[in-house]
């Protein structure tokens, strides 16, 4: 009898405790109201749940008194959210990069040079070769100028003559693609110096700066080629 007793008043206690669990969330669902607002963020509604068709909608959650409690963004706000953060990290990540080869590089320069005299040095060595590669070029640019006016002088004499001229034309034309081919090089290694002196001005720079030097003296110019 007494287990019986027990057992009655045990599920007695159970149903009182969760009628009033019930009572409780049914009470804070009364005191709070949630709105809804379509793509341009504009209120469309409110109530105490929000309807299926705005699940994905932006809301605003308030207390009895009116006061925001909460807000969400809309499923398409917050994808973008999360779009910017990846993008931003990702940007992080590249300058943490691009700091740490700068501090590899700058590591690499201190260790390669003692002073500035050798950087410039080092210049007009590469310098030097440039212009030995271009004083190659011009020469043999010369030579192909010069076949390309023999045969374009041969070519007029055969045509003005009325004589067959056809492979005098071949060699005005090889001559010719020759001479342009020449230019096209000489063009390059004249860029080819124009980069050296950019980039050991940067080096020399660079140099200055990691030594504490502060703003550098000018460089002196680089050596005359080598005749």
């Amino acid at each position: 009898m007494r287990r019986h007793t027990s057992q009655v008043l045990t599920a007695a206690l159970t149903l009182v405790l969760a009628l009033a669990a019930g009572s409780a969330a049914a009470a804070e669902s009364k005191g709070k109201i949630v709105c809804w607002k379509d793509k341009a963020g504009k209120v469309v509604g409110c109530g105490d749940r929000i309807p299926p068709e705005y699940q994905d909608a932006a809301t605003q959650e308030l207390d009895q008194r009116g006061v925001t409690r909460k807000t969400t963004g809309s499923v398409e706000e917050e994808a973008r959210r999360e779009a910017e953060a990846e993008e931003l990290k990702k940007q992080k990540e590249e300058e943490r990069k691009k700091q740490d080869e700068q501090r590899r590089r700058d590591m690499a320069l201190l260790n390669t040079y003692v002073n500035e005299t050798e950087i410039d040095q080092r210049r007009d060595r590469e310098l030097q070769e440039v212009d030995r590669l271009l004083t190659q070029f011009h020469g043999l640019h010369n030579s192909a100028a010069a076949r390309y006016s023999d045969a374009a002088s041969r070519l007029a004499a055969a045509e003005k003559a009325g004589k067959p001229a056809d492979s005098i034309k071949d060699e005005v034309t090889r001559a010719e693609a020759e001479k342009a081919k020449l230019e096209r090089s000489i063009a390059a290694r004249e860029k080819d110096k124009e980069e050296i002196r950019a980039r050991y001005a940067e080096t020399r720079r660079r140099f200055t700066e990691l030594r504490g030097g502060g703003a550098s003296a000018a460089p002196p110019a680089p050596a005359p080629a080598k005749k």
